[in-house]
């Protein structure tokens, strides 16, 4: 791969990993509710779902898929239902308990799983994987090397920018003092994470 399209996959998915989404409002909430280290764990599930998409990229499937616009229109409602499900939960879920500085103790795996799930049917990776990334691989080069490039790269972005923010909510929770203020504070992690993944079917 060449320095200068490697470098513009860069700027592509540091730009796309900072940009608030429902990945990102989703590990800010498990974050704030958690602590720092439970939080890279749904981190850890977006980034094992980037895997499968980027080998649909790879294989030109992603691209197939929106080719089919009943397909596409089919990941977007189970995209939809999946991002109002844990939308709803964090609006309306209980608060965390702020006398405590270490948060709870989570189900790893329920964590770890809810990325996954979050990641695979969210249309955003649709539009980074299946239409934008193709236009990084060249043909004439050898695919299974340009992909191990890819996927370090996305992986490693990906995870950085999750981090920041990871520990953004973390500096948050450290400021709120009461229980309402945390109460809002997941209220409003939940209404951008429903409303970036509406934003996002529309466009």
């Amino acid at each position: 791969m060449e320095f200068n399209v490697w470098l513009s996959l860069v700027v592509l998915f540091t730009v796309g990993g900072l940009t608030p989404g429902p990945a990102v409002m989703l590990v800010m909430a498990s974050s704030f509710r958690h602590g720092f280290r439970p939080a890279m764990l749904p981190a850890l599930g977006i980034a094992s779902a980037n895997v499968l998409w980027l080998v649909l990229a790879a294989s030109g499937t992603a691209a197939l898929l929106t080719a089919f616009p009943s397909v596409t229109l089919g990941l977007k409602i189970a995209g939809l239902l999946v991002i109002l499900y844990l939308g709803l939960s964090t609006i309306f879920g209980p608060p965390p308990d702020m006398s405590v500085s270490s948060g709870d103790a989570p189900r790893r795996s329920g964590l770890y799983f809810r990325g996954l799930a979050l990641q695979i049917s969210s249309p955003l990776p649709l539009v980074y994987f299946g239409m934008l990334l193709p236009l990084y691989f060249d043909p004439q080069k050898d695919l299974l090397t340009q992909f191990g490039i890819m996927l370090a790269t996305v992986t490693w972005l990906e995870l950085q920018g999750l981090a920041v923010y990871a520990a953004f909510a973390r500096w948050i929770r450290a400021k709120l003092q009461s229980a309402r203020a945390a109460k809002a504070f997941n209220a409003a992690i939940g209404v951008v994470m429903i409303a970036s993944g509406v934003w996002a079917i529309l466009a």
